[in-house]
């Protein structure tokens, strides 16, 4: 008997769950921030009231149509279904893991997917969050790199993601969502505005409501866009550092050949921290490149002086994947060798292998065209997600 299937019920989200209808061609009201969804409605003639009775039922009530709105003037329902859509992405579909994780496909108004995976346990549930569809970084060990990158996702791309998982998992059969990590396809910081403007939604107190200490963000190391990140928001830093000599971390994330580790590490140091509040190292083992004790002694030189959490990632293999798991008893060692350093070390639970839902295993390889061992110069913002990524030669 599987303990996880007695613990979670499986996935069956009613009809109404998943009946949304994208309109590429309307204005997407979750692309605005409260002060814009205000501006919009000013120019419709409405009083500044409806912006919040709006927000409301977007982000608390999670309305799936204007018509549902029954606060609203007929005649406001009728403009906003004129000229206005709730939804950037439709729920396609759902991969449940006998582990509990469930990855989920969103679909765009453009065609193209991202997914999401939601992982039930017995404290929290949390939520990986995608940011692009695709990536540019092409960290070699990631089958997502392997898509290149095809566009950013807008606001309403990202915040909808978390939408559609309430009204999929309604809190009183899963409980309530209560952790959100960006860590699912994409660079967040390289779609930074859209980011940013997404976890202001996330943890305001009237959007989605969720603690800033219970977002996560994820980056690979984009130095230039670490460097405002922590004065543009308060929720939570990871740093997916995964080797400790720029031979190897050039090796296999070329953007360390941009910014390698000693500036990385610089820089983190200068990020302003509140009270208590740690930067996650990711860390993903990789057997024979990554997991010997001469590394475990080597990253805790690195953080050495950091405020810092040490995750602890054994690779999770994926079709055309060059890397190997580490060996037997090599995590438990690696582990011990840091704790000995007072370290703070956890390993990260493996969920949703068996569904390529697990760390470093979404996406669809074979849609971009990027090649690979290249490093990446991310491009200013482009909200549109048009303007193709520089590629740096080494």
């Amino acid at each position: 008997m599987n303990p996880h299937i007695d613990r979670y019920p499986a996935p069956d989200p009613s009809p109404e769950a998943l009946a949304v209808a994208p309109s590429p061609d309307k204005v997407q009201l979750k692309d605005f921030t409260r002060s814009e969804l205000d501006a919009y409605l000013a120019e419709l003639g409405e009083k500044k009231f409806r912006g919040e009775q709006i927000w409301n039922w977007m982000y608390v009530r999670l309305a799936s149509s204007f018509d549902e709105m029954t606060n609203l003037s007929k005649s406001l329902r009728t403009t906003l279904n004129e000229k206005c859509s709730l939804h950037r992405v439709s729920p396609g579909q759902m991969h449940p893991s006998p582990d509990g994780a469930v990855k989920c496909t969103f679909v765009c108004t453009d065609g193209a997917e991202v997914e999401s995976v939601w992982i039930p346990n017995e404290d929290r549930n949390t939520l990986c969050v995608s940011s692009q569809v695709g990536c540019a970084i092409g960290c070699t060990f990631c089958q997502t790199a392997k898509m290149g990158l095809l566009r950013n996702l807008t606001v309403g791309e990202i915040v909808e993601q978390i939408v559609h998982i309430r009204r999929m998992f309604p809190i009183e059969k899963y409980g309530r969502l209560t952790n959100i990590v960006m860590m699912g396809m994409g660079e967040p910081l390289h779609n930074y505005d859209n980011v940013i403007k997404a976890l202001h939604v996330m943890t305001s107190d009237k959007g989605l409501n969720l603690s800033n200490r219970k977002v996560t963000v994820s980056t690979s190391g984009l130095v230039n866009r670490l460097q405002t990140f922590g004065h543009d928001t308060n929720v939570n830093l990871a740093v997916s550092l995964n080797a400790t000599t720029n031979a190897v971390r050039s090796e296999i994330m070329p953007i360390n050949r941009r910014w390698p580790i000693e500036v990385l590490l610089e820089t983190l140091r200068n990020i302003p921290l509140q009270a208590r509040r740690r930067i996650t190292f990711e860390y993903v083992l990789l057997g024979g490149l990554t997991d010997t004790l001469d590394d475990a002694d080597r990253l805790a030189k690195l953080v050495r002086g950091i405020p810092a959490k040490i995750n602890l990632i054994p690779w999770n293999p994926h079709p055309g994947g060059e890397f190997q798991r580490p060996a037997p008893g090599r995590v438990g060692e690696f582990v011990e060798r840091l704790r000995k350093k007072d370290l703070n070390v956890t390993v990260r639970e493996t969920r949703g292998l068996d569904t390529m839902a697990a760390c470093g295993q979404l996406g669809k390889p074979g849609l971009g065209k990027r090649k690979m061992g290249r490093a990446v110069t991310p491009p200013a913002q482009d909200v549109t997600g048009a303007t193709p990524v520089e590629e740096a030669a080494s």
